[in-house]
C-alpha cells in the first residue's frame, strides 16, 4: 500500500460537537504536516482553518444542512454563500433524505443545483447518507447527482446509523457517470479499510481516524 497515496485522497476530519479552536489549529498543522486532500471543519471554523492552511495547498472544506439535511433549500443556499464568503475551498452537503423518500426527486435535484450555482468553481460533494437508504434509493440519488452538475456524490455523514460500506462503495460506482467522483465517509478506522475504499473506486476518503494512524505509527 501506498500510504502518501492513501492520505492525498483524504479529507482529514474534525465535526465533533465539542470541537474547539485548538482542536481546528492542531488539525491543520496534521494535515499540513501529513499532505492531505483537505481539512473538513464545521462551518463556524471555515475562517481559522483558512489562515492556519495559507499557502499549504491543503483545501478547507466545510459541511452544509449537516447532519441531518433537513433545513429548506434557501438556509442551505446560504450556508453555501457564507462558507465561500468565509474562504471554503469544497462543500459537502447534505441531501433532504425525506424529500427523496417521498419521490421529490425534482426537489431533491432542484437543491442540489441551486447550491452548486452557490458554488460557483468550487468543489461539491453530496451526501446521501446511504444508511438510511434502500439499494433503490442509492441507484436513484446516483442519477440524480450525475445529473446536478456536482462533482461527488458522498455516502454519509458519519452522524448517523452507519458510515460506508464496501458494498455501497461497489454499487454506486456501477451506477454513476464517468465524471462523477466517489467520497466514502465514516467508519473508515485501518489503511486497509482506506485502501479497499479506494481500490473500489472512491477518490476521496472523510475519516479523522487515518493521520492519527500514521501519526501513532511514524512514532513508534
Amino acid at each position: 500500500m501506498n500510504i502518501s497515496k492513501i492520505l492525498k485522497a483524504v479529507d482529514h476530519t474534525a465535526l465533533a460537537q465539542t470541537t474547539t479552536a485548538q482542536d481546528i489549529i492542531d488539525l491543520c498543522a496534521d494535515a499540513k504536516k501529513y499532505g492531505v486532500a483537505s481539512v473538513c471543519v464545521s462551518p463556524c471554523y471555515v475562517q481559522l482553518a483558512k489562515k492556519e492552511l495559507k499557502d499549504s495547498g491543503v483545501a478547507v472544506c466545510t459541511v452544509i444542512g449537516f447532519p441531518n439535511g433537513a433545513n429548506t433549500t434557501k438556509s442551505k443556499v446560504f450556508e453555501t454563500q457564507d462558507a465561500i464568503e468565509n474562504g471554503a475551498d469544497e462543500i459537502d452537503m447534505v441531501i433532504n433524505i425525506g424529500m427523496l423518500k417521498d419521490k421529490n426527486y425534482g426537489g431533491v435535484l432542484s437543491e442540489i443545483q441551486q447550491i452548486k450555482s452557490a458554488c460557483g468553481n468550487k468543489i461539491l460533494k453530496v451526501i446521501i447518507e446511504t444508511c438510511l437508504l434502500t439499494k433503490d434509493e442509492i441507484i436513484k440519488m446516483c442519477e440524480i447527482v450525475s445529473n446536478s452538475g456536482a462533482d461527488y456524490i458522498k455516502t454519509s455523514t458519519g452522524f448517523s446509523t452507519g458510515g460506508a460500506t464496501k458494498e455501497d462503495i461497489a454499487l454506486i460506482a456501477k451506477h454513476i457517470a464517468p465524471h462523477l467522483k466517489i467520497k466514502a465517509a465514516g467508519g473508515i478506522s485501518t489503511i486497509e479499510d482506506a485502501q479497499d475504499f479506494l481500490d473500489l473506486g472512491a477518490s476521496r476518503l472523510g475519516t479523522s481516524r487515518i493521520v492519527k494512524i500514521v501519526k501513532k505509527e511514524s512514532s513508534q
